[in-house]
């Protein structure tokens, strides 16, 4: 049994984590922290969590503090925090992965869209990208791993079987995802209020989002040449999902909607969490699993590839695929302690 902490368990992310690993037979969490929810339980903020979690409380966060024995810690701290901490985190556990956006992008890349320098730029090569489907050797052969965000998982994913298989223009690319409220984070601020959020599709981060760094350097490596992604997301009044509507210049000849459905089939057969279907996936069949659902569509009038995938943000976009991630690198079957079903209604 693989002892493992969680830093930063208060916000949804870590609530996700903390759900998921309570029916994982082989990770036990032993340590749970948080910052400004320090001394409370785990119940008085998520009464949900109960039946798993009576009695154990939000610690303060500290590398001295870590329990002894930790073969694991999943850090899901806010950006710019993991590299403050990885140094001593790394010496405490076997295996890292962290879910912030830290250890993604190589120090230039990360200066260039986050604006500032990184702070531990000697730690990057110690950390694999994270994305099963497509870096799971490289994943197994580093000690440690950084989660790709939501976004960059359903854009990469929805993407990547046109740029591998040369079926796509790398560049070109237009990416339009919408996002639910829980993407956000936990913390009061007035774009989360539901005055301000119900009824309401918001556009934000035009033109820089940070996470188009991280989609152009998965499809670059997918595409073995440079890709280049235009990238808008959205934030929409429900809870959970990420759904994205990706566009890309066919680079080959007598492409098909039947077709490109059929070359997703065979791209990600094999694949647990990943599915190509027929018909356009909604949000709401992949909340709760750790799953992607991504449709294709050729139209001829336009030379145009449509490409749709959906997931659930806080699980394929984070909390899922850290444990996915986390299987991996203690050598477990990659599906243990999670499923592919969706709760409907």
């Amino acid at each position: 049994m693989a002892k493992a902490a969680v830093i930063g368990g208060s916000g949804y992310t870590g609530a996700e984590l903390l759900r998921l690993l309570a029916h994982h037979p082989d990770i036990e969490v032993v340590q749970v922290t948080a910052a400004t929810n320090a001394g409370a339980t785990v119940t008085d903020l998520y009464p949900s969590l109960g039946p798993a979690y009576d009695g154990v409380r939000f610690e303060p966060f500290s590398t001295e503090s870590l329990s002894a024995g930790l073969d694991l810690a999943f850090v899901a701290l806010p950006h710019g925090e993991s590299q403050r901490h990885a140094s001593p985190l790394i010496e405490a556990c076997a295996h890292v992965v962290d879910i912030g956006a830290d250890f993604r992008l190589p120090a230039a890349a990360y200066a260039t869209w986050y604006g500032t320098g990184h702070e531990a730029p000697e730690l990057l090569g110690q950390f694999s990208y994270g994305l099963p489907e497509l870096f799971r050797d490289e994943i197994r052969a580093f000690p440690h791993v950084a989660n790709p965000g939501c976004y960059p998982t359903a854009a990469i994913l929805s993407l990547a079987p046109l740029l591998a298989l040369g079926l796509a223009e790398p560049t070109g690319i237009v990416v339009d995802a919408v996002s639910g409220i829980s993407g956000r984070g936990r913390s009061l601020t007035e774009e989360n209020l539901f005055s301000e959020a119900n009824e309401n599709v918001s556009a934000y981060g035009l033109l820089d989002h940070r996470h188009t760094a991280e989609m152009e350097m998965a499809l670059s490596a997918v595409a073995g040449t440079a890709a280049q992604v235009v990238f808008t997301p959205h934030v929409a009044p429900m809870t959970r999902g990420i759904l994205a509507t990706c566009y890309a210049r066919p680079a080959a000849s007598g492409l098909s909607s039947a077709g490109l459905l059929d070359h997703y089939r065979d791209f990600y057969s094999g694949e647990p969490f990943v599915r190509a279907v027929a018909d356009p996936p909604p949000t709401k069949a992949t909340a709760g699993a750790n799953t992607f659902l991504v449709t294709p569509r050729f139209d001829p009038r336009t030379g145009t590839i449509v490409v749709v995938g959906a997931l659930d943000n806080l699980v394929k976009g984070a909390s899922g695929q850290a444990i996915q991630n986390a299987n991996l690198l203690l050598d477990l079957a990659e599906t243990t302690g999670l499923t592919d079903l969706g709760i409907m209604p």
